[in-house]
């Protein structure tokens, strides 16, 4: 039977940086529209079986609320706790259901939550947050079609997949946590709002993509090189004044000046020992983890990251078998379909 996750965070899009940039607010609403428009285009499609993630805010039951839909929709029966916690059990739970693919619908932070749990399952990450390079921009219907063709077969999943980077955090040589997109060290002493906005505030800086079309550290990155997810290159910042400025988004409506006084590529496997001090080390834009004078903080570029849909190639090879052509019967159509 197909089968699709869905993992809406209903946290997201709503930060500090309302107040200290120009982020607009994504409001629950909206996310219950998104789920809304998922739902029916994976039903034109023939998805048999969702399930959706439970939350504070029940965003799945008022997305279900009055929608007739072909499709069988469950919520997962899981724990809730409003936090980070709730996206890494529902994408285990998902991954040992056998879904097809997981939509996620959050920032970078809701992804790296959702990673530490999916496995192989490969994600569709839509954007409904703050700084997002990791999660997309897209339509709900388009990322529901394009979860649709992989669910049903129409297209093999890994043909239009791929695995991303990661970066492994290790504080004393334990495994302390995981990021997608950055690792920074803060001289904030405590995780506070935990979201970052000034770099003033920011020592170094390890990225596993450097892209000058998004916005965050990411963006600052990518003013000297540009590392896609596919890249296996990383890139290492150690930030101040006196040195090289360059001119970065850092956060929405905020395009500011960054002193870079140091940077280099890094390698697939490589070890970046930081030398923070008392700081909190900050993953994909969130201050995470505080840290102590002497301990020793180690990033490590990997690899090993989750598997994402390309969703424009994945369409594109739906439509080059005919998944959307009524005309004719589409290449590889389920067994009565």
């Amino acid at each position: 039977m197909s089968a699709v996750g869905i993992i809406a965070n209903p946290a997201s899009g709503k930060d500090i940086r309302r107040l200290v940039a120009q982020a607009s607010v994504f409001d629950n609403n909206e996310k219950v529209n998104i789920i809304r428009r998922i739902l029916r285009a994976l039903d034109a499609l023939g998805v048999r079986q969702v399930f959706i993630m439970p939350d504070t805010s029940g965003l799945g039951l008022r997305a279900l609320d009055g929608l007739r839909l072909s499709l069988e929709v469950r919520l997962i029966e899981m724990p809730v706790y409003g936090d980070a916690r709730d996206s890494a059990t529902a994408a285990r739970i998902l991954a040992e259901r056998g879904v097809a693919c997981i939509i996620t619908l959050g920032g970078d932070g809701t992804n790296r939550a959702a990673a530490r749990g999916c496995g192989d399952v490969p994600l569709i990450p839509v954007s409904t947050g703050t700084n997002n390079v990791f999660s997309v921009m897209v339509e709900g219907t388009v990322a529901g079609l394009a979860a649709a063709v992989i669910a049903t077969g129409l297209v093999p999943a890994d043909a239009v997949s791929y695995r991303t980077k990661r970066l492994e955090l290790y504080i004393d040589g334990e495994l302390a946590d995981v990021a997608l997109v950055d690792i920074a060290t803060s001289r904030d002493l405590f995780v506070g709002s935990r979201a970052l906005w000034d770099p003033g505030r920011l020592r170094e800086v390890v990225l596993a993509q450097a892209r000058p079309g998004t916005v965050g550290l990411a963006a600052v990155g990518g003013c000297l090189a540009t590392l896609s997810p596919r890249n296996a290159h990383g890139l290492y910042l150690r930030l101040g004044a006196g040195g090289r400025q360059v001119l970065a988004p850092v956060a929405p409506g905020l395009v500011v000046p960054v002193g870079i006084l140091e940077h280099r590529l890094i390698e697939a496997g490589e070890d970046v020992r930081l030398d923070p001090g008392n700081c909190t080390i900050a993953l994909d834009g969130e201050r995470e983890v505080e840290v102590g004078l002497h301990q020793t903080v180690v990033a490590r570029l990997t690899t090993a990251g989750p598997r994402v849909v390309d969703i424009e190639a994945a369409l594109a090879e739906a439509t080059r078998r005919g998944a959307f052509d009524l005309a004719q019967k589409p290449l590889n159509s389920p067994a009565g379909g």
